[in-house]
């Protein structure tokens, strides 16, 4: 009894995986009945080629249902062991000779699957790494304001010679806390593409003239020679305006800040279609092994230095950002002791 119910469970199974091809079956068996009927010239003929013709078909129908069944299977597992986890390459998926088509869908699946898997493991470490820095810059700030005021009200504001002192450093640290804020704004709005651009062509002399005069007084404060080189007073550059002047506000303000003396030049070299832009500075310069991560948020290759001069350490990401964003890139050349030089380039409008 066992081996007949086990063989009729398997006769069974096998049929079940053959039903998708039942509307077939029946069609091939009306067709082989009809042809019978019109060919077979003997009545008792008939009775046996008949049901012979359908035996067969019931049998390789079982057949067809048991390759079916074997290849279903092999399928199942594959995705089972993509969804635990088991396998290690595409290489390990196979199916056999017969399914190559969907072998390699699912190997493509697999590589997809995988690449996802990683990509979201790195946003999760970014996410993590952002939180903890801008939970680590925001306490900055505020601790030390806590601690200027906490100080003041315990007795030090009737002290003339430290209360303005300490409300002024007060000041400072809730300067730096409003730069980060705005800083952090941006990038996020950047980031998640809701910052809006404006392109057009505009006056390039006029333009930097008037951020170098903002620049001025901090340059000469540091005793630094803020210059700009000549420039042709008919060159127009293609871009957004407000979200350059970001770039040329924290290239000039970072070429000044990270200096004692010295010169910052903004230069313009002209490229053809394009025109490129430098901030070049002789300040204190920036080692090799710093190059490729400046561009990082809350990467500082000076910390104390930068939290000195208020840097909220997203300037330079931000900077990236709006340029990648004008379809161009940030170039950066810097020798230690001698100073950096920082570049990008811009489409200008042609002569007709």
């Amino acid at each position: 009894m066992g081996i007949a119910s086990k063989v009729l469970n398997e006769l069974h199974e096998n049929l079940r995986y053959a039903r998708v091809f039942a509307a077939e079956f029946f069609f091939l068996a009306f067709l082989l009945v009809s042809l019978s009927i019109l060919f077979v010239d003997s009545f008792i003929k008939l009775w046996f080629v008949v049901p012979s013709l359908i035996l067969i078909l019931v049998l390789a129908v079982i057949s067809i249902g048991y390759k079916r069944k074997a290849q279903v299977r092999i399928i199942q597992k594959a995705i089972d062991d993509m969804r635990n986890n088991v396998l290690n390459t595409s290489e390990e998926i196979d199916l056999g000779t017969q399914l190559p088509e969907l072998e390699a869908d699912i190997k493509a699946l697999f590589l997809k699957t995988r690449s996802d898997i990683s990509n979201l493991q790195k946003l999760e470490q970014v996410r993590t790494e952002f939180l903890g820095n801008v939970s680590h810059e925001l306490r900055t700030p505020i601790f030390a304001i806590q601690g200027y005021i906490e100080t003041l009200l315990n007795g030090a504001i009737e002290d003339p010679k430290v209360n303005k002192s300490f409300l002024s450093k007060a000041y400072h640290h809730t300067n730096n806390l409003n730069n980060l804020l705005h800083d952090l704004i941006d990038i996020s709005m950047i980031e998640s593409g809701q910052m809006k651009m404006s392109f057009q062509y505009f006056n390039m002399k006029t333009y930097l003239e008037s951020i170098i005069q903002d620049y001025s007084l901090l340059a000469e404060e540091k005793n630094i020679e803020l210059s700009m080189g000549d420039i042709d007073s008919e060159l127009e550059l293609y871009g957004d305006k407000i979200r350059l002047k970001q770039v040329f506000n924290n290239l000039i303000s970072n070429a000044i800040k990270y200096a004692d003396e010295g010169k910052v030049d903004v230069l313009i070299s002209d490229e053809g279609e394009s025109a490129r832009i430098i901030v070049k500075d002789t300040g204190y310069g920036i080692l090799e092994s710093d190059l490729n991560r400046i561009f990082e948020r809350f990467y500082r290759v000076d910390k104390d230095r930068s939290r000195a001069v208020g840097g909220t350490g997203l300037g330079l990401a931000i900077v990236k950002h709006i340029v990648e964003a004008h379809n161009s890139k940030i170039d950066v050349i810097s020798t230690p002791g001698k100073g950096s030089e920082f570049s990008f380039v811009l489409k200008k409008r042609l002569s007709e």
